[in-house]
């Protein structure tokens, strides 16, 4: 995506995004260096950038919350 289009929610999520890619990254080389490994495993790095990434782009459930329910909307 190029610089002209982005979003303002685009801008206040990068940081965020960017840590979690961040983290991950970390974790996994941790992980990687734990286990011994004399050079890092670029798939497995990937596969957790992509998990981490899809378990903070996940949608939020929706549905009714209790305080809103009442005798005509509880089914």
């Amino acid at each position: 995506m190029t610089e002209g289009f982005r979003s303002m929610a685009m801008d206040s999520e990068e940081p965020a995004r960017r840590q979690t890619i961040a983290t991950a990254i970390a974790a996994e080389l941790e992980r990687q260096a734990l286990d011994g490994a004399a050079r890092i495993d670029v798939d497995a790095l990937a596969n957790a950038i992509d998990d981490a990434l899809e378990a903070v782009d996940l949608p939020m459930a929706e549905g009714t919350r209790p305080e809103d329910l009442n005798a005509t909307n509880d089914d």
